[in-house]
């Protein structure tokens, strides 16, 4: 009798860079060795597609996607809506970093008050007691899907006890947010170039998923922080990887 074949679940997770020398530096965090998924490991910011996040009452409060993005929600499919708006939840949820306008400006945590105003949502985000609709609603917030770009797909592969099919996106980091692990699912998080964190990682001293270091691999062939950007928002063809695990693995 043959294994039943592991369920994949649908995932978004966002890139975020920000400038810095000599390039540019992504924010990642260190998943706790208690995860059932990834433990111990440095990831992207993101998690799994909640059927809520698919809900059309999100139109109402999003900016974007604008026309410059119509490639990117042909590729995402008609579930786009949903994709987007789980990469900006999770992203907030696990790193603090708020992909969202106030007015016609991206949220900023210049002021400490406001900081901890909102990062006080956060805990109860995860626990379900409040939606990102309901924060939005709550702080007259639209959010930046404009600002967040779809950039390629990646499928765990077969034989894995948890699989994912996870659209990556990338997203310049707001200013003046800096990013925090939640101390529950992710203990530390790290601002960090793609070329130190493969030196690290190649050095033992940095774990990634073979799918994050692949990602910081491509992304290392980038100069500057615009020059990604750039990348992300002109892709008119977005690559689907779908790895197979070596015999015995």
């Amino acid at each position: 009798m043959s294994n039943a074949v592991q369920p994949i679940r649908p995932a978004a997770t966002i890139i975020v860079v920000r400038e810095a020398q000599p390039s540019y530096e992504i924010f990642m965090l260190k998943r706790t060795s208690r995860a059932s998924f990834a433990s111990g490991m440095y990831v992207f910011p993101g998690g799994r597609v909640d059927n809520d996040d698919h809900l059309h009452k999100y139109d109402a409060i999003r900016h974007g996607p604008t026309e410059a993005q119509a490639p990117q929600v042909a590729a995402l499919g008609d579930e786009w809506r949903g994709y987007w708006i789980a990469a900006i939840r999770e992203t907030f949820e696990e790193a603090g970093l708020l992909l969202a306008y106030q007015g016609d400006q991206l949220v900023s945590f210049a002021d400490e008050a406001v900081h901890d105003h909102y990062d006080a949502y956060r805990p109860r985000l995860h626990s379900g007691e409040v939606s990102l609709l309901d924060i939005c609603a709550a702080e007259n917030l639209r959010l930046a899907v404009d600002q967040v770009h779809f950039y390629n797909r990646f499928i765990t592969p077969l034989g894995r006890p948890r699989r994912f099919d996870t659209r990556f996106f990338i997203a310049a980091a707001p200013e003046a947010q800096r990013g925090q692990h939640d101390a529950k699912e992710t203990v530390d998080s790290v601002w960090i170039t793609p070329q130190e964190a493969l030196a690290r990682h190649a050095n033992k001293e940095f774990d990634l998923m073979n799918v994050t270091r692949i990602q910081l691999e491509w992304l290392a062939e980038h100069p500057n922080k615009q020059a990604v950007v750039d990348m992300a928002e002109a892709k008119t063809e977005f690559s689907i990887t779908r790895p197979v695990l070596p015999p015995g693995a």
